[in-house]
């Protein structure tokens, strides 16, 4: 059998989604900001609920607005009928999808809305269908050509953009940031990015904290025992004046000056590099990498020069982030 050319096909479906998202586009109206309004209210969860490919979609958009701070989930339009509409609380918000709106499973979850006054929003094309006319919020996907006339393509497409444009609205809406996030994202590269300098920094005892005034040799014991690579001084109002590093003792001795009698304000560096908590463990990492140092002194925003914690740069590698 002789291999034949599907770019062509290929272009022409893709082609057809674009215009179905296109046509979406000019289609969203007062109805979305509605829907996003009271998603972004509502006090119990966002139950999503479709049938085939939309039971699909359904599914994905319900991920998404979870992912995103809104509790949600997806249900069985068939498996509803047989008991699954005990999820389905009068504080939670039902969001159905359908093309046609006369899916007949949809039947029994659309009564079930309307009878307990349950916020009903639909996601849908024709507008005669009972899924219309008996929603609260109609959010309609305009009429667009599948694939072969008949495959659900352009319309799963559109429904999905729209999904994903309601769940990205309401993060706005709730002002769902990167922290926020982080939280439900701990795991994988996504969690590992966002994790901040307070999440792998050194505190307490482990903090090597010496007094300006303590002498060389004491202080040494301390750079041994604490086992970090330096010394934070700080003077008697316990505030951040310098740091002393593995590096500058060698070249010290190197210089065959005698180290151990002088105090650790003759041997620091004053002014030491510092990041606050609340940054990103890979800004803390690029700023090593461009100061080309291994050490950073922890800061809180409001208490200024005041050391809270040390982030060593194998900190932030032993985390895997890079």
């Amino acid at each position: 059998m002789k291999k034949k050319n599907y770019i062509p096909i290929a272009k022409n479906i893709i082609e057809l989604e674009i215009k179905a998202l296109q046509a979406l586009k000019k289609n969203i109206n007062n109805s979305f900001n509605e829907a996003v309004f009271r998603i972004s209210n509502c006090q119990s969860k966002v139950i999503l609920c479709g049938v085939g490919k939309s039971g699909l979609i359904a599914s994905k958009i319900a991920a998404t607005l979870a992912s995103v701070g809104t509790p949600s989930f997806a249900i069985s339009a068939s498996e509803a009928s047989h008991g699954d509409l005990g999820m389905i609380s009068k504080k939670d918000i039902l969001i159905l999808i359908s093309n046609s709106g006369e899916t007949q499973e949809l039947k029994n979850v659309i009564q079930y809305a309307n009878r307990n006054k349950i916020l009903l929003i639909s996601i849908v094309s024709k507008k005669d269908s009972p899924l219309y006319k008996l929603s609260d919020i109609k959010l309609v996907i305009p009429k667009v050509n599948e694939a072969e006339g008949i495959v659900p393509t352009s319309s799963t497409t559109a429904q999905l953009a729209l999904g994903d444009a309601l769940a990205i609205s309401t993060m706005k809406f709730k002002k769902f940031g990167k922290m926020d996030f982080k939280k439900l994202h701990p795991a994988g590269s996504l969690g590992k990015q966002l994790m901040t300098v307070e999440d792998l920094m050194i505190t307490g005892e482990k903090i090597p904290f010496v007094n300006e005034k303590l002498k060389m040799d004491k202080a040494l014991k301390i750079l041994s025992n604490k086992k970090l690579g330096v010394l934070i001084v700080r003077n008697q109002k316990r505030v951040t004046t310098g740091i002393i590093t593995d590096g500058q003792i060698r070249r010290f001795n190197q210089n065959k000056k005698d180290l151990h009698i002088l105090t650790a304000d003759k041997i620091m560096t004053k002014k030491p590099i510092g990041i606050t908590k609340d940054a990103l463990a890979v800004k803390a990492l690029s700023l090593m990498n461009s100061k080309k140092i291994t050490s950073l002194c922890v800061y809180d925003k409001k208490i200024k020069n005041k050391t809270i914690g040390v982030i060593h740069v194998h900190n932030i590698l032993s985390a895997n982030i890079s």
